[in-house]
């Protein structure tokens, strides 16, 4: 846009200054004043039309760079666990009892991601701002491999299907508690706002600005959040 912008321009004096000289020549001072207003009024109306259409398409340019974002696996994580199943039957009054029970192992990996598709932000083409509205809630996702090690069982009472839902359960029910005391989804917003930003590069270089929560992204205060 800048380079036709220039073209235009020199093309506009190369015409312009044989025709000033031209009448400057003819001592006719009154009609260059004149040709020099009109000239201006020309050029003011065109440049401003520039200015206007290129606002236009940097915003497009920026809406189209936020649509295309799609889903963003931010922050990964590790949990480990050791837990003991027991279970038990009672027979007899409770006099005769079958117990089952095993050693678990768990390493579980964990996801956490943010659908973008669902992020809400404005563009305020006056101020050439660009304005994170709200994001959307991270979707945590848990896949843990259970391994069980000394499984005690009888006839009687055996392990079933029963069981390894139970531990499913309680595996997950577990894991969910840990990733809520850690640092896990704090540090994956984030990162989730490093990445915006790195997405959004464009707007620094038209001279646009991120903000997020009231405050600009800057390549400093984004460098602050990955420490």
């Amino acid at each position: 846009m800048a380079t036709k912008r220039n073209s235009n321009e020199t093309a506009l004096k190369n015409v312009l200054i044989p025709i000033v000289q031209a009448i400057g020549r003819s001592g006719k001072l009154i009609y260059l004043l004149l040709f020099i207003v009109i000239t201006v009024v020309v050029y003011k109306f065109f440049t401003s039309k520039n200015e206007s259409s290129t606002v236009e398409y940097n915003s497009n340019l920026i809406e189209k760079q936020i649509k295309n974002v799609g889903k963003l696996v931010v922050t990964e994580g590790h949990f480990s666990e050791v837990l003991t199943y027991k279970d038990q039957k009672k027979y007899l009054m409770d006099l005769v009892s079958f117990e089952k029970k095993a050693l678990i192992i768990v390493n579980a990996d964990v996801a956490v991601s943010y659908d973008l598709r669902q992020i809400k932000y404005g563009i305020d083409e006056k101020s050439k701002t660009v304005r994170i509205l709200n994001i959307p809630e991270e979707e945590i996702k848990i896949n843990p491999n259970i391994e069980y090690y000394d499984v005690n069982q009888s006839t009687l009472n055996p392990f079933t299907g029963d069981d390894y839902n139970k531990v499913n359960k309680i595996v997950r029910a577990n894991l969910a508690k840990k990733i809520e005391k850690s640092t896990l989804k704090t540090n994956a917003k984030n990162r989730l706002i490093s990445e915006l930003y790195n997405i959004l590069i464009l707007t620094n270089t038209m001279g646009w600005k991120l903000e997020y929560n009231g405050e600009e992204l800057t390549k400093a205060s984004v460098k602050k959040l990955d420490l």
